[in-house]
């Protein structure tokens, strides 16, 4: 999982990087309108990827510090096993399936 978390913390800053907003002078550059847009749209994407991955970051956290405190593994809303293969699949899941399927209905 830490290996996992320092690969999305590289893709953030990598995203960042690449965000054609970054650019102080992005603002006044006078671009054509397609250019804009390519550009509006280049900013949204990677704005969305690195909220996404700062989200799997924060659930990746909180997985660490379950496994320090020995709660690993258990459903943070029924306090139940959370299946392995459900585990192994996503190390950081908080809750088991049915729990998951739940919160979100």
């Amino acid at each position: 999982m830490e290996e996992e978390r320092r690969s999305n913390l590289d893709q953030i800053e990598a995203l960042k990087k690449d965000d054609p907003f970054i650019d102080p002078d992005h603002a006044s550059d006078n671009a054509a309108v397609d250019t804009d847009v390519r550009e509006q749209v280049g900013h949204d994407t990677i704005e969305a990827e690195v909220k996404d991955m700062t989200k799997r970051v924060q659930d990746i956290d909180n997985a660490l510090r379950k496994i320090n405190k020995n709660q690993y593994g258990y459903c943070e809303r029924c306090k139940k096993p959370i299946l392995e293969a459900r585990l192994e699949l996503i190390p950081e899941a908080s809750f088991c399936i049915d729990c998951e399927k739940h919160l979100r209905k």
